[in-house]
């Protein structure tokens, strides 16, 4: 079966996948360092560093959650908007950073104007979506030309042998630590079946490029089992090329 015909077969419907990430919203982060080996904060490090952006500028933070990928952009004086689908979730983010924009919306039909931020960023959230294709085209949509994507997900290990070690950790070990560290272990046990099924690096590159994404790359960590992809948004033939643009071309070859 391929990769798509095995997202097809567990596809749950956006309500359930709510609902899934409503029920494990109190401990998830600490699930997640469980799971990780404390890979996580790593991973939200390279993907800040990927985004690039300063304070004056605006990010948004899809599929968020509790909000702990946005905490380093506000930390850094840049204007972030977390949103995610979850309510659970972003009133438990919310709790805890009243600073931080917390903001519902599905990845399919975000609730923002065209043009209106100068990066998005979404990790370990677009495999959960039911549509990805759809996501990507709104996050074009809403992201200024010349803007910048980043893309975090669980992606394939490039060694053979690696990758065997992996996905027997993935559906062996996983779902007993959840069942001791996590108030819905069924629902970890549906994000190991997500992982196996999603595309490897290559076929998310080439999702970006068909979506209308441009200069897309991506960088594997942890030997694959992570790929942040980076693309950005094409500016159109014949627009105004001013100093801002200038500089946001030349901060996009710098990256």
């Amino acid at each position: 079966m391929t990769s798509t015909g095995k997202r097809a077969s567990l596809q749950k419907l956006p309500e359930e996948v709510a609902s899934m990430f409503d029920d494990v919203a109190p401990r998830y982060d600490v699930v997640n360092d469980i799971l990780s080996l404390g890979q996580t904060r790593r991973w939200r490090k390279v993907v800040f560093d990927a985004v690039g952006a300063t304070p004056g500028q605006r990010v948004l933070d899809l599929a968020a959650g509790t909000g702990t990928s946005s905490e380093p952009y506000a930390d850094a004086g840049i204007d972030v908007i977390a949103c995610d689908f979850s309510l659970g979730m972003l009133k438990v983010g919310k709790r805890r950073r009243p600073d931080i924009d917390f903001i519902a919306g599905d990845a399919t039909r975000l609730p923002f104007a065209d043009n209106a931020f100068d990066a998005v960023t979404i990790s370990f959230g677009l495999r959960n979506v039911s549509e990805p294709h759809a996501a990507l085209r709104e996050m074009l949509r809403v992201t200024k030309p010349g803007g910048k994507l980043v893309v975090a997900e669980f992606s394939s290990p490039v060694n053979p042998l690696w990758r065997t070690m992996y996905l027997e950790y993935l559906m062996r070990a996983l779902p007993p630590v959840a069942r001791k560290a996590s108030s819905n272990p069924d629902a970890y046990v549906y994000l190991a079946e997500s992982i196996r099924a999603w595309p490897d690096q290559d076929h998310l590159a080439a999702w970006l490029a068909e979506d209308g994404w441009e200069d897309v790359a991506y960088r594997n960590l942890s030997g694959g089992i992570v790929a942040v992809h980076r693309a950005t948004k094409p500016i159109p033939a014949g627009a105004h090329s001013g100093p801002v643009e200038k500089l946001r071309r030349a901060r996009r070859s710098a990256g």
